[in-house]
C-alpha cells in the first residue's frame, strides 16, 4: 500500500485541474495515492478526474454532492480511513500546483526528525511557474508557537503540510464554513511538541480571482471570527499571554479591515446590519487589545490612520472607544 495519501478537493476548477494533478503525478517520490474528491462540480471536472483514474492506478475518485471544501476534505480523509493503509496525509487545492520534490522533501524531514507534521514554504503566483529552489534552505525543527507567530499565514492553511495519519484520528473540518483551515490547523500544530520545517517554496498558491476567499464581501467572512474566538480560548487555556496578545491584535486588524472593505463594497447599502455587527465587534476588541498591550493607549493609532482615512467609520470608532477608555482610566 502507498505511504502517502494526497487529498485534492475538486470544484469548478476545470481550467486549472490538469496543472494541479499533473504536478502531483510528476513527484520524484512515487509511493503515494491521489484521492480526487469531485464535490459535485457542474463542469467537466468529474470527467477529468475519471480519465486520470483510468490512466493511472494511483488515482482514486470520489463523486459526491456539493458540500463545500470542508466536506470534500473530510470525504477524502474518511475514504483513506476505510480503504488505505497509508501512513501520511497531505492536502492540495485543485487550482494550485506543487514542486516535483514536495512529497520527497516533506517526508524526508518528518522521518529525519521523527515528527508527525512537516511543513514547507510556499509562493503566491498568478500563473507563472514556481521559482528555482534555493540550495541553502535546509530543513529544521521548531515549536508550533514559533512557527505560528513567525509564519502566521502558512500556520493557518491546510495545504503544504505532511501530516501523520494519526493527527486526524479525532479531527475533521467544519462543514459549511469558509476559513475552515483556521478552525483546525492550529489544533493540529499545537498538539505537537515540535514540527519539521522545509523552508523551500515547494507549494505554488495560485491567486485565483474567483477563489472563495477573494470573492466579493460576504457575511460568511464572519466565520473567521468564530475560529479566532476558538483560538483565543485555546491560547488562554494554555496560559500563554504572548500567543493571546498575538491573536487579539490579528483579530482586531481583521475586524478593521472587514469594516473598511464592507464600507467600500458595491453592495454597502445592503450591509447595514453586517456593518453594525463589525462595529460591535471592534468596540469589544479595542479594549481587549489595549488590556493585553497590543496597542498603546495614547500614541497615535498609526496603523489605523495609515490604512483608514479620517472619514472612515473605523477611525471614528477608534476615537469613540479611546475616549471611553480614557474616562475609565481617569475614574
Amino acid at each position: 500500500m502507498p505511504t502517502i495519501s494526497v487529498i485534492v478537493p475538486v470544484y469548478k476548477v476545470e481550467p486549472y485541474l490538469n496543472r494541479c494533478v499533473d504536478s502531483i503525478l510528476r513527484q520524484t517520490y512515487q509511493d503515494f495515492e491521489l484521492i480526487l474528491v469531485d464535490d459535485g462540480s457542474p463542469d467537466r471536472c468529474g470527467e477529468i478526474c475519471d480519465e486520470y483514474a483510468r490512466q493511472d492506478g494511483r488515482v482514486h475518485v470520489i463523486h459526491k454532492e456539493n458540500g463545500g471544501l470542508s466536506d470534500a476534505r473530510n470525504a477524502g480523509i474518511d475514504w483513506v480511513e476505510a480503504n488505505s493503509d497509508s501512513q501520511w496525509l497531505i492536502f492540495a487545492d485543485s487550482d494550485d500546483w506543487v514542486h516535483p520534490e514536495l512529497l520527497a522533501r516533506l517526508l524526508d524531514a518528518a522521518t529525519a526528525f521523527d515528527l508527525k507534521i512537516s511543513v514547507c514554504g510556499y509562493q503566491e503566483t498568478e500563473g507563472a511557474d514556481p521559482a528555482v529552489l534555493p540550495e541553502d534552505m535546509r530543513p529544521h525543527r521548531c515549536t508550533p508557537k514559533q512557527f505560528y507567530m513567525e509564519h502566521f499565514v502558512n500556520a493557518t492553511v491546510a495545504w503544504g503540510k505532511l501530516y501523520s495519519r494519526s493527527c486526524f484520528r479525532d479531527i475533521r473540518y467544519p462543514v459549511g464554513k469558509i476559513h475552515e483551515d483556521e478552525f483546525v490547523t492550529y489544533r493540529l500544530l499545537f498538539a505537537q511538541k515540535e514540527i519539521a520545517v522545509v523552508p523551500a517554496p515547494l507549494y505554488a498558491y495560485f491567486i485565483n480571482p474567483k477563489g472563495i476567499i477573494r470573492s466579493a464581501w460576504s457575511p460568511k467572512r464572519f466565520h473567521a471570527w468564530e475560529a479566532y474566538d476558538q483560538q483565543l480560548a485555546f491560547f488562554t487555556a494554555m496560559g500563554d499571554e504572548e500567543l493571546v496578545k498575538f491573536r487579539v491584535r490579528g483579530y482586531l486588524d481583521n475586524a478593521l479591515a472587514n469594516l473598511y472593505t464592507a464600507e467600500q463594497a458595491d453592495n454597502a447599502a445592503e450591509l447595514t446590519a453586517e456593518i453594525g455587527q463589525i462595529e460591535k465587534k471592534i468596540r469589544r476588541l479595542i479594549p481587549l487589545a489595549w488590556r493585553h498591550g497590543c496597542i498603546a493607549f495614547w500614541p497615535d493609532f498609526d496603523f489605523l490612520y495609515r490604512f483608514f482615512p479620517l472619514r472612515t467609520r473605523a477611525y471614528r470608532l477608534w476615537l469613540e472607544v479611546r475616549a471611553q477608555l480614557e474616562r475609565k482610566k481617569d475614574a
